[in-house]
């Protein structure tokens, strides 16, 4: 798939690691935020026995999965490489950058490397490319796999509840589980990572179930639909910039009316992403998109047309904030189910 040549260059090229991180770091801190707020005392005391961080333990671990991404493979081995020319990209990671830290890192993308296909599986583990036409997660679903982002959280539950990860995932332990996890249930709820738009040469939609695989109606999760200089991806990832690093008390009255999720633990990342499914409609309605011609390999594909751009930007601010206080909520209920 065109999306996990994608995912690889990131991490071979050292391209901006934002263009592949759901909601930016300043995100998935919000949502980390939010669930250090709502988790109850025995919760509370596993994260920080598992995590030993200084509080707030979960908005400091949300960025790891995101900071692994900055392990590159050579003939040497393993080695976390910082971009000398974008040394702010090492801001969500200051926390993780003793040698132990790094070390962890190394050891898990190795782990994580060779284990699916392409290599750098771990770089695949963050998103779905479920085709907004569908209502639901679904194996059957064209853009799911059993590395897809649904199956790495159900990994990292599996292994908080003293159960081995299944394959193709290698998690050692519970902090390692922990840390993914953190990441993960924000992923999920950024509706790019999980549902996404199909594309004909013209720029028409294409329902990818109903139709021959074709690698090259792929949007990659909105990374080669462009506006102006930024992808849609991209302008999703970004957060309202009111609502800073941390959670605001909007948020937190917005995560404490979120439902309850129903069914097994087990099942929760695949209702969750259903959920999410059904929100990326709204993200992708009342937009067309054209061809560009000629294409650059890695490059968009695609631009976008607003039917009403403002009324665009007010949905997707609505949308956003809605989508942070779910990730927060769901975060700290699924903590709070494995230790109550």
């Amino acid at each position: 798939m065109l999306r996990i040549a994608l995912a690889l260059a990131c991490v071979l090229c050292l391209f901006d690691p934002k263009a592949a991180s759901a909601w930016g770091y300043q995100g998935h801190e919000v949502v980390g935020s939010i669930a250090d707020q709502l988790l109850h005392d025995s919760a509370k005391q596993h994260v920080r026995d598992i995590l030993n961080f200084t509080t707030p333990e979960l908005r400091i671990a949300v960025p790891w999965a995101d900071c692994v991404r900055s392990v590159v493979a050579d003939i040497d081995g393993f080695e976390y490489v910082v971009n000398p020319e974008h040394f702010e990209y090492e801001v969500p990671c200051r926390p993780f950058k003793s040698p132990e830290a790094r070390a962890r890192m190394e050891d898990y993308a190795k782990r994580n490397w060779f284990n699916c296909k392409p290599v750098a599986c771990h770089t695949n583990y963050h998103f779905d490319d479920v085709a907004i036409e569908r209502d639901r997660y679904d194996r059957k679903y064209r853009g799911t796999n059993d590395h897809d982002l649904v199956s790495a959280t159900g990994a990292a539950i599996a292994v908080l509840m003293d159960k081995p990860a299944p394959t193709p995932f290698s998690i050692k332990d519970k902090k390692e589980a922990l840390l993914l996890l953190a990441h993960f249930v924000g992923d999920l709820h950024q509706p790019l990572h999980v549902g996404v738009v199909y594309l004909d040469a013209d720029g028409k939609l294409v329902d990818p179930d109903a139709a021959p695989e074709n690698p090259a109606t792929e949007t990659a999760g909105g990374n080669l639909i462009q506006d102006q200089n930024l992808s849609l991806h991209h302008e999703w990832d970004d957060i309202p910039t009111d609502i800073g690093e941390a959670f605001t008390r909007e948020l937190l009255d917005a995560a404490r009316s979120v439902p309850p999720s129903q069914g097994p633990i087990e099942n929760w990342p695949a209702i969750w992403a259903s959920d999410t499914i059904v929100v990326a409609r709204d993200a992708f309605a009342h937009l067309s998109f054209v061809p560009i011609r000629p294409v650059a390999p890695l490059y968009a594909k695609w631009s976008v047309v607003f039917d009403d751009h403002d009324a665009y930007l007010r949905s997707m601010d609505a949308i956003k904030r809605k989508q942070l206080a779910k990730g927060g909520a769901r975060l700290a209920e699924l903590l709070n189910a494995i230790w109550p």
